[in-house]
C-alpha cells in the first residue's frame, strides 16, 4: 500500500507540480515554509523551490490576500494560503469586493489569477471560530470560483486547474480528510473545474456531496444497500462552476434528490441545488427533495455535540429512507 498518498501530502504535491511546471506561480502564507503549513500541507516546498517562491507571511490575512492579489495582477500566479477557513472573514474586503471584480471591472485588462487555499470544516472538535464550512460565504460573491475536492487525485486534479485558471479560485481543503489516502494521479493530471463525479451509482436516490461529506455519502449509501436501496453519490467538486447536468442527469435515473452538506441549512449550497432541480428538473421528481445540512448554530467543540450539528451517517440515511417509502 506504500503507493497510496494522503490528502495532505496530495495538497504539496500538487502546489509542487504547477511550481514545476510554471515558474511564475509562487507562494504565501503563514508558516508555509521551513514548518510545512500547521497541517503539513506545504512540506518539501520551500526545500525545493527556495524563499523567492515560498513565502513566509506575517500573521495577517489582508496582508496575505492584498500582497496576492498585487502580484497576480502583475505576473505571478500566486497561491495564497488562510490557515482556516473561518480567517477568511479577515481579509472579506479582498475577497469579496477587490479580487472577483478587476477583470470585471477593467474591461478584461486585468486578471487576477490566484488561489486563495484554507482549511476548512468541522467534525475534529475544533470550536466555533475553527470548524465552519465557510463554501457558502464564497457562494455569494460573483466573480469567484469555488473548489472543495474530496479525494487526494482530485486535489491534485483541481489544484492543477485552479492554479492554471485566470480567475481566482477559493480552494477549501478539508481537515477531516487530511490523513485519508488514495491512488496518485498520474503526470499531467487535471481535473476541469466545474465537473462533477458519479462516485457511485444506484438507481433509487441521488446523494449529493462535497468534500467530507462524500465519503459520508458513500457510507450511508452501503447502508442503505443493505435494505434494499441504492443510492447514487454525486461528488460535486465544484461549487462554482455549478456542474447541474450531471445532478439531473442522475435524477432521471434515480427520481429522488438529496444533497448532503456541512454548510448551516440557512443559506447552505445545498439550496441553490434544490432551487435548479426545481427550475429545471421538476418533472423528473417523484418524492420531495431533502437538504441534510448543518444547523444554524455556531458549532461546539465537544464531540457529542458537534454530531448533532453536522450532518451524520445516520440523519443521511433517515432521511433517503423517508424518500424511499414516499
Amino acid at each position: 500500500m506504500a503507493d497510496l498518498i494522503t490528502y495532505r501530502e496530495a495538497v504539496a504535491e500538487g502546489i509542487a507540480r504547477e511550481m514545476r511546471r510554471d515558474a511564475s506561480v509562487v507562494c504565501l502564507g503563514e508558516d508555509i515554509g521551513a514548518a510545512g503549513g500547521v497541517f503539513k500541507t506545504t512540506t518539501g516546498l520551500l526545500k525545493e523551490f527556495g524563499p523567492e517562491r515560498v513565502w513566509d507571511t506575517p500573521i495577517s490575512e489582508q496582508a496575505i490576500v492584498g500582497a496576492a492579489m498585487g502580484a497576480a495582477m502583475t505576473g505571478t500566479r500566486p497561491v495564497a494560503e488562510i490557515m482556516f477557513s473561518d480567517f477568511l472573514a479577515c481579509c472579506w474586503d479582498y475577497l469579496a469586493n477587490e479580487i472577483p471584480k478587476v477583470r470585471y471591472m477593467t474591461g478584461g485588462q486585468v486578471t487576477v489569477p490566484l488561489v486563495v487555499r484554507t482549511a476548512n470544516g468541522g467534525g475534529l472538535g475544533f470550536g466555533a471560530q475553527h470548524s465552519q464550512a465557510t463554501e457558502n460565504w464564497a457562494l455569494t460573491v460573483p466573480g469567484l470560483k469555488i473548489a472543495a475536492p474530496a479525494t487526494p487525485s482530485d486535489v491534485i486534479g483541481m489544484m492543477a486547474a485552479a492554479i492554471r485558471s485566470d480567475d481566482p479560485v477559493v480552494f477549501f481543503e478539508h481537515k477531516a480528510l487530511l490523513a485519508a489516502k488514495g491512488a496518485p494521479p498520474p503526470p499531467g493530471h487535471v481535473v476541469e473545474l466545474g465537473r462533477a463525479a458519479v462516485v457511485r451509482e444506484g438507481e433509487d436516490v441521488t446523494l449529493v456531496a462535497l468534500a467530507s461529506m462524500v465519503p459520508l455519502a458513500l457510507k450511508a449509501a452501503d447502508a442503505l444497500s443493505g435494505e434494499g436501496i441504492e443510492a447514487e453519490v454525486v461528488d460535486l467538486r465544484c461549487l462554482v462552476p455549478l456542474d447541474a447536468a450531471t445532478i439531473l442527469a442522475s435524477l432521471r435515473r434515480t427520481s429522488r434528490l438529496v444533497t448532503v452538506e456541512e454548510n448551516p441549512y440557512q443559506g447552505g449550497w445545498g439550496a441553490t441545488v434544490v432551487s435548479i432541480v426545481a427550475d429545471e428538473g421538476f418533472g423528473l421528481l417523484d418524492a420531495p427533495v431533502r437538504r441534510v445540512a448543518g444547523e444554524c448554530v455556531p458549532l461546539p467543540f465537544a464531540d457529542a455535540l458537534e454530531e448533532q450539528v453536522i450532518p451524520t451517517i445516520d440523519k443521511v440515511v433517515r432521511a433517503v429512507r423517508g424518500l424511499a417509502a414516499y
